[in-house]
């Protein structure tokens, strides 16, 4: 089983940036590896996906412009890169991989980092 851990969370001014960092260990990432967020009082959504092998990405229309999935294969760690970042923005992120479509959650979850932007 693979274990995820997520860094790089904060409090954040709007327009300002982030870097969330997904490092693997134990195994390496499966297919896809994904970024949900989940914002307070509000349930899970998807964000972004990143291709292990081919590094193509994917991001929900909220996020498109702004938010910059990448990977590092000889760190086995993914990044969400988020510029720009808005109020609505504020969420908890988790990174995600495991069997399964772009867009839907494997099993395999990190913990979560906080990350909240202010107006």
């Amino acid at each position: 089983q693979v274990q995820l851990v997520e860094s790089g969370g904060g409090l954040v001014q709007a327009g300002e940036s982030l870097r969330l960092s997904c490092a693997a260990s134990g195994r390496t990432f499966s297919t896809f590896v994904r970024w949900f967020r989940q914002p307070p009082g509000k349930e899970r959504e998807f964000v972004a996906a990143i291709s292990w092998s081919t590094g193509g990405t994917y991001y929900t229309d909220s996020v498109k412009g702004r938010f910059t999935a990448s990977r590092d294969n000889a760190k086995n760690t993914v990044y969400l890169q988020m510029n720009s970042l808005k109020p609505e923005d504020t969420a908890v992120y988790y990174c995600n991989t495991g069997p399964g479509l772009l867009t839907i959650a494997g099993p395999d979850w990190g913990q979560g980092t906080q990350v909240t932007v202010s107006s």
